[in-house]
C-alpha cells in the first residue's frame, strides 16, 4: 500500500447495505470497488452447479484451484462468464456461509483480495476486511442495521429478482442463521475492529448513509 493510496474497508452482516454503500462511494471517489462477498457467492454457485456438497471441503478446494474469479467494470466473472444475477439467487444465500467458513477457502480468497488492493485505490467490503484482509486501511467502516430491517431488505430484493417460493419469515430465519455462522466461525469471524466507524443504516436512506461516510473520509484526509 503506497503512501498516497486510499484504501477503505467496509464490513457488516448480511443485508446491512454495505455493498450498496460501497458501490456508490466507489463511483463518487472514482476508486475500484471489490465485493468480496460476491467472490464467495461465485464459488458457491460453482459448487452447487458441480453437485458438490458444501461440507465436502476437499472437493470444494479442488474446485477452487480450478476456478477463476475476476472483476471488470463492477461486474463479477466466474471462469470468464458474468454471474452478477445468478449469485444473488436465494439458493446461494442459503449456502454461501458454509463455503465461506472453510479455512483454506478463506486463506486463498484473502490472498487474492490483498493482491487486488496492492496496486489500486479501493473500497472493499465483506465480513473480515478491516480485521484480516486490510488491517492497515486508511478508513474502516462497520455497517449495521436491525435484523428485521435487514430481512425486509433481502426479502424485497429477492421478490424484485423474481423469487416466488420465499416468505419474509424464511428470509428472517436465513439472515439469523447467517449471522450465527458468520459470527461464530473459527476463521475470520465477523467482528467490528476497534478502529472502525459504526454506521447504523436502519432508519436512514442510502444517500444519508453515503453522506455520513463521505464526511468522515473527507474530514480525515
Amino acid at each position: 500500500m503506497g503512501d498516497d493510496s486510499l484504501i477503505i474497508a467496509v464490513d457488516g452482516p448480511a443485508g446491512s447495505g454495505k455493498s450498496t454503500l460501497a458501490k456508490k462511494i466507489a463511483n463518487i471517489l472514482e476508486i475500484e470497488y471489490i465485493d468480496t462477498g460476491a467472490m464467495y457467492r461465485a464459488l458457491t454457485l460453482k459448487v452447487i452447479e458441480a453437485g458438490i456438497h458444501p461440507m465436502h471441503e476437499e472437493e470444494v478446494l479442488k474446485l477452487l484451484n480450478n476456478t477463476t474469479i475476476s472483476f471488470k467494470n463492477n461486474h463479477i466473472y466466474l471462469d470468464g462468464i458474468m454471474v452478477d444475477d445468478k449469485i444473488r439467487e436465494n439458493i446461494i444465500n442459503k449456502k454461501v456461509s458454509d463455503i465461506a467458513k472453510i479455512s483454506k477457502v478463506r486463506e486463498e480468497m484473502v490472498n487474492i483480495q490483498k493482491e487486488l488492493a496492492r496496486s489500486n485505490n479501493v473500497i472493499m467490503d465483506g465480513r473480515d476486511i478491516g480485521t484480516v484482509v486490510l488491517p492497515d486501511a486508511n478508513f474502516k467502516f462497520f455497517i449495521t442495521a436491525s435484523v428485521e430491517e435487514r430481512a425486509r431488505r433481502r426479502y424485497r430484493e429477492l421478490i424484485e429478482r423474481g423469487e416466488r417460493n420465499i416468505t419474509y419469515q424464511e428470509t428472517l430465519q436465513d439472515i439469523e442463521n447467517r449471522d450465527r455462522i458468520d459470527s461464530t466461525r473459527k476463521v475470520s469471524p465477523l467482528l467490528k475492529s476497534s478502529d472502525s466507524y459504526e454506521i447504523d443504516t436502519t432508519d436512514k436512506t442510502i444517500d444519508q448513509s453515503v453522506e455520513e461516510i463521505l464526511n468522515i473520509i473527507r474530514g480525515g484526509k
